[in-house]
């Protein structure tokens, strides 16, 4: 009975978390122990019991579906001879990095700065400043500034940031050809 009101617990906190704004959202990881520099988005609620173990720079963006694990569940196999048994990583995410919708961050990584996470990758290990890393298990396929070139020069990189919803909509439509 104890566990599910811990479980619906935790669910009601998921869902307050995720009507908060962003601001909201910073605020509270703040105050359960995440280190966050400045200038973050943060879209996902991912964080782990041991929130004190990740440390988050300064322009980073978090899209939705961004897990955190900073302990090794598998301890749990280990525990017949050794019943004290935990595993604990941090967690850091370097300045200006960007981590795509549904990846997964394992204990003891270090993303550097200037990187670009792809969505649903599994993160271990230490990234270097400048990489563009995607897949199951994550793997350099370019440099940043490669990435940022290719998308410069993408046929569907439209300049709709500032546009309203309205504009936005038809432009895009209209680039598509739908009609």
């Amino acid at each position: 009975m104890i566990s599910l009101i811990r479980a619906i617990r935790g669910q009601i906190r998921k869902i307050l978390f995720s009507l908060k704004g962003n601001k909201g959202r910073i605020k509270q990881l703040r105050s359960d122990g995440v280190t966050i520099g400045e200038d973050c988005l943060i879209y996902t609620n991912g964080f782990p019991s041991e929130p004190y173990l990740v440390e988050i720079g300064n322009h980073v963006a978090l899209a939705g579906g961004t897990i955190f694990l900073t302990h090794d569940g598998s301890a749990w196999l280990l525990r017949k001879k050794n019943p004290d048994l935990d595993i604990f990583g941090k967690i850091k995410i370097g300045d200006n990095t960007f981590v795509g919708v549904n990846c997964i961050i394992l204990p003891n990584t270090e993303i550097g700065k200037n990187c670009i996470v792809g969505a649903g990758s599994v993160v271990r290990g230490k990234i270097p400043d400048n990489s563009v890393v995607m897949g199951n298990p994550a793997k350099i396929i370019m440099k940043t500034e490669i990435m940022e070139k290719i998308s410069i020069h993408n046929k569907n990189a439209l300049p709709t940031k500032k546009m309203t919803l309205g504009k936005k909509t038809e432009y895009i439509k209209n680039h598509f050809n739908i009609v």
